[in-house]
Parts: C-alpha cells; sequence; structure tokens
C-alpha cells in the first residue's frame, strides 16, 4: 500500500463524514465539500492503485529476466 492509496482512502472517509454532517444539520455548503473531497480522495487512491499495480508489473518482469 503506498502513500496515494492511504491518503486517498482517508479523505474518502473524511468527506463522507463530512457529507453527513452537512445533510444532518442542513448546511449546504459543508455536504458539498464533503461531496467534492469524497470525490478527490477517490482520484488519489485510484492514482495509488494504479502506481501499486505498475509497480507489481514491473516487479514481475524483471524476475523473469
Amino acid at each position: 500500500m503506498n502513500k496515494n492509496q492511504v491518503s486517498g482512502r482517508v479523505d474518502q472517509v473524511a468527506g463522507k463524514v463530512k457529507e453527513v454532517a452537512g445533510k444532518a444539520v442542513g448546511n449546504d455548503r459543508l455536504e458539498a465539500e464533503g461531496k467534492v473531497q469524497k470525490g478527490i480522495g477517490k482520484v488519489e487512491a485510484t492514482v495509488g492503485d494504479a502506481r501499486e499495480k505498475a509497480k507489481d508489473t514491473a516487479k514481475k518482469a524483471v524476475d523473469k529476466l
């Protein structure tokens, strides 16, 4: 697991908390901020997943040599 994967998933959770809290108290701005943060987290986690996959693929290629 790399830094992007961890950070992205943390942002997803924090965004979801903000989104739910904003919805619960009727704060549209907080809810929207949570949705944005959740989306950013998802992108960052996906980047991290791709980096990990590329690293694993490269390692397998080197091991075959």
